[in-house]
């Protein structure tokens, strides 16, 4: 089972899915992991009555968990609700990466859900939405 895993790993690093740039995104927010480097890059389109993730895209670099995690972070939240999105937790990252990680791992796989929350959180605050 644990192979499955890091197949899946190791395909979303290889071949990350909404990985690039997005043109006039709504939403933009970067941050890095200063222990081991982890970078990563978040851009969103909303949708016109800023409800829904219309489009996504990340980018950034770092080990295989850290950008792997974000490859399917981004494929769970596109075209999803921002409510939806904003109530994703720690266990919902972990569950989606599958393989057992130690404690300096779990910080790589989850920058690209605090990149994500906190990039809408800070747009719905200069936006005056709840």
């Amino acid at each position: 089972m644990e192979d499955l895993y890091r197949e899946n790993l190791l395909d979303h690093y290889e071949n990350p899915r909404h990985h690039g740039e997005l043109e006039h995104a709504d939403i933009t927010h970067e941050e890095s992991n200063p222990l081991c480097g982890d970078k990563i890059r978040v851009e969103i389109k909303l949708s016109e009555d800023g409800a829904t993730i219309a489009e996504i895209a990340f980018s950034g670099d770092g080990c295989i968990i850290s950008q792997a995690s974000a490859s399917m972070l981004m494929e769970e939240v596109a075209g999803k609700p921002i409510t939806d999105v904003q109530k994703l937790e720690r266990q919902d990252m972990l569950d989606m990466v599958g393989a057992p990680l130690t404690a300096a791992r779990v910080k790589c796989a989850m920058l690209g859900l605090k990149v994500l929350k906190t990039g809408l959180y800070q747009y719905l605050v200069d936006h005056h939405h709840e």
